[in-house]
């Protein structure tokens, strides 16, 4: 009998050190259907998560990292040392229900041509995270996240990006299902290239599934395995999320709508920052020098933004 795994479990950890303890804690809390190796890729982290790991679960192949290397790149970095058939990419602020890695295996073997998918996620209070989203257009740069989004038809074109139509309660294909858990065929991923390492932190996710699409492959996002995930744990403490996420949508339509989808962005981003001006300027009236602070914290992003 082959010692190989069926799947191969890559969790990337960034100075989340309990979480990613309790990420493993529930992978090895059951004993599975499918056979898996768990590969553990430390970006730098400073609060001692590799040593912690390495401690407590010496089975788990450590991987460490010097720096931050981001998302895509710590994934990528993962997914090449991975043995398995499938592969699946697991947040560290994330909690495996029992059985739901082995439903995902199940799915992609007698579905073939699905290329991808994907758990439902929960609270840890067990409501169900509304996570899944349609690809985004032109449309979700202008409303998303901004002013335009909040009347009619902006209104819409923000529900129909975040999927507000669908309760996710039943299994469903969809665009792209939530980034914090993902799985692939190690064939599929190694065709794919796995993410694109110039969306280092966001949209490497939307981008990976439209590449799938394009293969003519379907995502599926599957109900009945559910993981636990605390939100936005993994990147609580990134100081650049914003701008960072500014610079990766802007290189994700750019790549996919060329030189007009990237001026498009540029625009909607200009439109973005001057609605915050006014909005510091008008929740700040009475505090002249919070004004200025916000104000100034402002500028320095925006250079930051367009310093590359």
């Amino acid at each position: 009998m082959s010692d190989r795994p069926v799947l191969s479990v890559v969790v990337l950890s960034w100075n989340t050190r309990e979480l990613t303890l309790a990420c493993l804690r529930a992978l090895f809390a059951e004993a599975p259907k499918h056979s898996r190796e768990v590969i553990v890729v430390d970006n730098g982290s400073d609060d001692g998560s590799a040593d912690a790991v390495v401690a407590s679960y010496p089975q788990v192949r450590m991987i460490r990292n010097a720096e931050n290397r981001l998302y895509a790149a710590g994934n990528n970095q993962g997914a090449s040392a991975a043995a398995g058939d499938y592969v699946v990419t697991l947040n560290s602020d994330t909690e495996v229900r029992v059985g739901a890695l082995d439903q995902l295996v199940d799915f992609l073997r007698s579905e073939p041509e699905y290329g991808a998918v994907a758990p439902r996620l929960s609270d840890p209070d067990g409501s169900v995270q509304r996570a899944c989203q349609r690809f985004p257009t032109f449309a979700t740069a202008l409303c998303f996240d901004s002013w335009f989004g909040s009347f009619w038809p902006g209104r819409r074109a923000v529900a129909r990006y975040l999927m507000e139509d669908f309760d996710h309660l039943s299994s469903r294909d969809v665009d792209q299902p939530p980034g914090a858990v993902c799985m692939l065929r190690a064939e599929d991923w190694r065709a794919l290239g796995g993410f694109d390492e110039d969306l280092a932190l966001f949209y490497n996710d939307v981008d990976l599934c439209l590449r799938i699409h394009a293969r003519g492959q379907k995502i599926r996002y599957l109900a009945t395995a559910e993981v636990m995930h605390h939100r936005g744990a993994s990147t609580r403490n990134f100081a650049k999320m914003l701008v960072t996420w500014h610079r990766n949508r802007l290189t994700y339509y750019r790549k996919h709508y060329g030189r007009i989808g990237s001026l498009w962005v540029w625009l909607c981003v200009r439109l973005r920052i001057w609605e915050e001006w006014w909005s510091i300027g008008r929740r700040n009236r009475r505090d002249p020098q919070r004004k200025r602070d916000e104000r100034a914290h402002l500028r320095q992003s925006q250079r930051e933004l367009w310093s590359r």
